[in-house]
């Protein structure tokens, strides 16, 4: 862990306009950790992790999330209340006052960088105002050698200051809490929370213009896994799909298990040096390789102990149901070495269909594909009001829609090229519900899921008969290996078939009301991938 604790370096921060400041330069994990505990902002738990709470902010902060408008961004970024619009002078004024700030603090700097294959790699410095927000870099950024530290230039700086908040009615932010990203100068300023996710999905979404715009790379958020043979598989999915349980495979190894870069040279690398994981109802049974990470380096935020002791309870959200934990990559014991996977075989859109109506696997053309990856779509069960039931539709562009600077259909006509340049096979996995809706069906079981989606790997559903669905067009396998046939078919499982139809059409409505914001910038073949009905 303490692999550069002897390394000295002093470093000025004038450039930035922080001026008299006590810089802690590239502190080991041990010192960041212990400076945490004695300063009273965090606790250790019981297997040696650092436990702290991040705060008011215990997630992102979207409606607060800035993209200076200027020469590089004003043509390029698809405005709306996605990228919302900062004024380049309302920046440098807002710059002035959070260095002013920082200016005479002890303040943590950390030299890192993103993008694990090296054609590609963003030295990236952090500023941060607190030890912990430090180790939280350390774990989730990549993590420099000794000798690549002498001589360290970085090309975009992190500047996170919790105490700082913004007066909206003079510096133009929406309430006092701020993350702003300014491409010209390169910098993602972070004021006002100590979420730390901020940090992570702000060098995210400017990669997410970056690697597009200048480098002709496919940024994704996904997770990826490498098998024996050296086929990579990139699973999508949104929050509670089961992409980092399903791309956690103990005979495939992880590449990483959130944000990841599709090359021209037909490979996938890591952008993170660590991985960011729920744990809610956390048990080493269900997620051994998260639970089993959760030791001395990594940072668990707003979890609650059990009473009079220093073990998590992971099931109290009491302060959030966003409970989360930092870990080096290292923390898995099964993973692929350099974070970068080649020739890609398999696309998994993953979605939690609260509704019971898509099929538990489908395979899509590459136009049903770039439909699907623009509309990111799962669905949330019923909410805690008294009388819903019925479930709500997620949609989320690209499923990553808050980190995503370009129009959706940008990503997704990169997603479509790259799918037929390499020949890779599109998968629609449904690990929701069966049998009926949410309340009347039940949840797809994990067992199958994985059967289907090793048989997909294995190749063993290339010579299955394929039925196409009567709604959503997709096509449906009639058989699985390890996998019971009645259901592959959704319609099947239902009791009342005249209700699924029924309702198969209402989801496809849902679909089309989505799509129809994004229909105008999509091509021919993008709008012959939508439902049938």
């Amino acid at each position: 862990m303490d692999n550069y604790a002897l390394f000295t370096k002093s470093i000025s921060l004038k450039e930035l306009e922080i001026e008299n400041a006590a810089v802690q330069y590239q502190l080991s994990p041990n010192e960041l950790h212990d400076i945490t505990i004695k300063s009273g902002q965090g606790l250790e738990n019981n297997t040696g992790a650092l436990a702290i709470n991040t705060g008011e902010f215990t997630g992102r902060s979207p409606q607060d999330r800035f993209i200076v408008k200027d020469s590089i961004t004003e043509d390029k970024v698809w405005w709306g209340n996605i990228n919302i619009p900062f004024e380049p002078s309302a920046f440098d004024a807002l710059y002035k006052k959070v260095t002013a700030y920082l200016s005479g603090k002890e303040i943590y700097v950390r030299d890192s960088y993103v993008c694990a294959d090296t054609n590609y790699r963003l030295n990236v410095r952090a500023v941060t105002e607190r030890a912990w927000a430090n180790l939280f870099c350390h774990n989730m950024f990549l993590r420099p050698a000794n000798d690549e530290l002498e001589n360290f230039t970085p090309e975009w700086t992190v500047i996170c200051a919790p105490g700082f908040h913004a007066d909206p009615a003079v510096d133009g932010t929406r309430q006092g809490n701020f993350a702003i990203l300014n491409f010209t100068k390169k910098i993602a300023l972070i004021g006002g929370t100590g979420y730390t996710g901020e940090m992570k999905k702000g060098i995210f979404s400017a990669l997410n213009f970056i690697l597009p715009v200048f480098k002709n790379t496919l940024p994704m958020h996904c997770s990826a896994n490498v098998g024996e043979d050296g086929d990579t598989a990139i699973f999508f999915g949104l929050s509670g799909t089961g992409k980092t349980t399903l791309s956690a495979d103990p005979d495939r190894k992880l590449i990483g298990d959130d944000e990841h870069g599709w090359t021209n040279e037909n490979t996938v690398f890591n952008f993170e040096g660590g991985c960011y994981a729920k744990v809610i109802n956390l048990t080493e049974e269900n997620e051994p390789d998260i639970f089993r990470a959760i030791k001395k380096g990594a940072i668990l935020e707003n979890v609650v102990f059990k009473s009079g002791t220093n073990e998590v309870d992971f099931e109290d959200i009491s302060i959030t149901q966003n409970t989360r934990v930092s870990y080096p990559i290292e923390h898995i014991e099964n993973i692929q070495p350099g974070s970068i996977g080649k020739n890609p075989k398999n696309i998994f859109f993953l979605t939690a269909d609260s509704f019971g109506i898509l099929p538990p696997i489908s395979k899509l053309t590459a136009g049903q594909a770039a439909y699907h990856f623009i509309s990111g779509y799962t669905a949330k069960v019923a909410g805690t009001e008294a009388g819903v039931t019925e479930p709500q539709p997620n949609f989320s562009a690209c499923f990553g829609a808050p980190f995503m600077p370009l129009h959706p259909t940008k990503y997704a006509e990169m997603l479509s090229q790259k799918m037929k340049d390499a020949n890779v096979k599109v998968w629609l996995i449904n690990t929701g519900w069966t049998g009926g809706p949410y309340g009347t069906g039940s949840r797809m079981k994990l067992k199958y899921t994985r059967a289907m989606i090793t048989a997909a790997l294995k190749g063993e559903l290339d010579s299955v008969e394929f039925m196409n669905h009567d709604v959503f067009g997709i096509a449906v396998p009639q058989s699985c290996p390890n996998v019971p046939n009645e259901i592959l078919n959704p319609r099947n499982t239902w009791e009342n078939t005249d209700l699924y139809d029924t309702k198969a059409v209402e989801l496809a409505h849902k679909f089309e009301a989505n799509f129809a914001k994004f229909a105008a910038f999509a091509n021919a073949e993008i709008l012959a991938g939508a439902p049938i009905a």
